[in-house]
């Protein structure tokens, strides 16, 4: 499958960078109208594995999924499961294989959300600020970036300062895949991990504001409500 990849940027990095990405990580945290949605409503998607916490599982695994739109192939959040034919035997189901996926996005740089992604080496790779792909990056902010006009990533700092959320506009609603913003649909209420538990809930506010379902880090995709944790 061909691939059209943006022109890559020298890979630099400098204080003025990183400040602005931090500052525009805050500003995006406050509560957005549903203008967040994207425009499109032709996305599909498929969990491919449901993940767990020690509370919920034998260990920790990443609930991964599968997304499709106007010819892309996308993996969310390739974590840690018990073994990779959790990811790649529910993709050759759909039929599928790795060279296939075109891209991948990581909601943030825990282990745990990103172990596998090697498992995609033709992929681009999408983060909060960058898309990686073989040896090139290429800047770019996540807020408000769309990949097809029906899926759309923004930042959703709070249970780490890089998260972000993939937006899916499908025929039945949007449907957000949020990493760890919620580990399950318990929450937790209050995160231990997160640095900033005030950033986390407006973050989460966000989400609720615009997904009729709510695909999280370690947990089962869930319909947000007003006993949502937020």
């Amino acid at each position: 499958m061909t691939n059209t990849a943006a022109p890559a940027t020298t890979a630099t990095s400098n204080s003025a960078t990183v400040a602005a990405a931090t500052a525009t990580a805050t500003a995006t945290a406050v509560p957005a109208a549903t203008s967040d949605a994207p425009l499109g409503r032709t996305a599909t998607h498929h969990v491919l594995t449901t993940g767990y916490v020690g509370s919920t599982g034998p260990g920790v695994a990443a609930t991964v999924s599968y997304i499709a739109d106007a010819g892309r192939h996308v993996i969310f959040d390739p974590g840690m499961v018990a073994g990779v034919d959790r990811i790649l035997g529910p993709l050759a189901e759909l039929g599928l294989g790795p060279e296939d996926i075109t891209d991948v996005v990581l909601s943030h740089h825990h282990p745990d959300n990103t172990m596998n992604v090697g498992l995609f080496p033709d992929a681009r790779v999408h983060d909060h600020k960058v898309e990686y792909r073989g040896d090139q990056w290429t800047n770019r902010d996540a807020e408000g970036y769309a990949l097809t006009p029906s899926l759309r990533l923004i930042r959703t700092p709070g249970h780490s300062p890089e998260d972000i959320t993939l937006l899916a506009g499908t025929e039945s609603g949007v449907v957000a895949f949020a990493g760890d913003l919620w580990w399950h649909s318990e929450g937790p209420a209050d995160d231990p991990v997160a640095p900033d538990r005030e950033v986390l809930r407006a973050s989460r506010r966000r989400v609720l504001a615009v997904a009729d379902l709510i695909v999280p880090g370690h947990g089962a995709p869930f319909e947000g409500d007003d006993t949502t944790p937020r």
